[in-house]
């Protein structure tokens, strides 16, 4: 399979050409932009941040922000951010703000080499001129810190990098994105993507605007898709299967598609406070690469967030829902007697668990917390989200607005892991244990990424 992969980008990387392999040099700048830029296009441009995620994949886990450094897991090998700080030697400070747009749009560095879309310029090439320039202003207000990002470790060719070209041949529709039709339900449209949705005169066209900003955030810099997205064998995503999701970093990326179909259908409301909190009081707390996510919409404004719940309520699709609720009686879970081939994951969780998930429990009955017979990773089709839960945990973050879980990857063996998972999905959902689930299931991945 990968001789195929690799023989299909080089055919690809050939097909482009050397003419759009290596793009001409920006000159750089002599030194820095003023750092006193005006203050309302650099509070503008710290809202795009904050909607873009910037700091989450751009801050390695002990270095400053925006620093580089912090690795992305691909299927083809690691790929580190590199440092986007004000710094004239290893970071952008001598990026004029045509190179740095050159960048969001067409995924090419100021000295003319090609960004791999790890990156993700597919989509920040959606943002408008003006947006691009607010984002720059912030990032060139930022305090440059000096710090080298470690090589990228890919497979060859694909560390070739003018085989982007051809990827970007076939999968980069450069510019910003033309404005679609509004859902039938709200038929006025918005010119403008950022405009004001509290002058609309009425609520259908209060609506039509919202939605058009949060589509306009949702595939531009929030870059949704690029996380719930599956990807094809050349790690672009599949277009005839937006939002269906994805996997990254070892994580299931659930389907946007989807949130209605779960055993207590999303709300915007809900969706929105899962956004901003990392929580939502009838589903759960957010985990893994989300849980950086929430953490960085919480500083973004309420009705951007707003707007981006709004656009992804209005994908969902109209299947019927998979039965996968709790009896009608939660309490009754309490007086299930564990089938035999479950009652090594019974006593496991009624020692490690129970004291936070049992429906007695303080954590429970106090601060609206769902069972979790209302979780996604629970009901999820793939076991793969519950077991990173139980081997990664939740960490930590002091007095912050969090929940906590601890890790159990040094705790329990991957047989033990995989009778939990098990016995708390056949406990808490009408679905049963996961079928292949078994301890070669759970060693496979935990070895995805290991926690040291």
């Amino acid at each position: 399979m990968k001789g195929k992969i690799v023989f299909v980008a080089v055919t690809l990387g050939a097909a482009a050409g050397l003419s759009r392999a290596w793009e001409p040099v920006i000159s750089p700048l002599s030194a820095p932009p003023s750092r006193s830029a005006d203050a309302t296009q650099i509070e503008r441009g710290a809202r795009l941040a904050a909607l873009g995620d910037c700091i989450v994949c751009h801050t390695s886990a002990h270095g400053k922000p925006y620093a580089g450094g912090r690795p992305l897991e691909t299927p083809f090998g690691a790929i580190y951010a590199t440092n986007i700080t004000p710094d004239m030697q290893t970071g952008i400070g001598d990026w004029s703000l045509d190179a740095f747009r050159r960048a969001l749009r067409d995924g090419v560095s100021r000295d003319g080499h090609l960004l791999y879309p790890a990156f993700p310029y597919p989509h920040f090439t959606r943002m408008t001129d003006g947006d691009i320039a607010d984002l720059y202003a912030f990032m060139m207000s930022r305090a440059p810190v000096q710090a080298t990002a470690p090589p990228n470790h890919l497979v060859f060719p694909l560390n070739f990098r003018p085989l982007v070209a051809g990827w970007n041949m076939l999968y980069l529709k450069r510019g910003p994105e033309q404005g679609v039709a509004v859902p039938a339900s709200a038929p006025s449209a918005a010119s403008d993507p950022r405009a004001d949705a509290g002058n609309a005169p009425n609520a259908a066209s209060a609506y039509a605007v919202q939605w058009q900003l949060g589509r306009y955030l949702v595939n531009g810099v929030a870059h949704c898709a690029a996380c719930h997205t599956p990807l094809n064998k050349l790690g672009a995503e599949k277009r005839d299967a937006p939002f269906a999701g994805g996997t990254l970093e070892g994580w299931d990326a659930p389907a946007l598609t989807k949130l209605s179909q779960a055993p207590t259908p999303w709300t915007q409301a809900q969706l929105v406070s899962y956004l901003r909190t990392g929580f939502a009081s009838q589903h759960g707390a957010a985990a893994g690469p989300m849980r950086p996510v929430t953490q960085s919409l919480a500083q973004a404004p309420l009705e951007d967030v707003d707007a981006i719940a709004t656009y992804v309520m209005s994908l969902q699709t109209p299947t019927a829902a998979t039965p996968t609720a709790a009896p009608a009686r939660p309490a009754d879970l309490e007086q299930l007697a564990p089938p035999a081939a479950l009652a090594t994951g019974a006593t496991l969780f009624n020692a490690a668990c129970a004291s936070c998930h049992s429906i007695a429990a303080p954590m429970s009955t106090q601060g609206d917390r769902p069972s979790l017979a209302q979780g996604t990773a629970v009901n999820a089709d793939s076991p793969r989200n519950a077991v990173r839960m139980m081997l990664d945990g939740i960490d930590w973050h002091g007095s912050d607005a969090a929940h906590f879980m601890p890790s159990f990857a040094q705790t329990f063996t991957d047989a033990q892991i995989a009778d939990l998972a098990n016995y708390t999905r056949a406990r808490f959902s009408a679905r049963g244990p996961w079928p292949g689930l078994d301890a070669a299931a759970v060693a496979r991945i935990r070895k995805e990424t290991a926690k040291p």
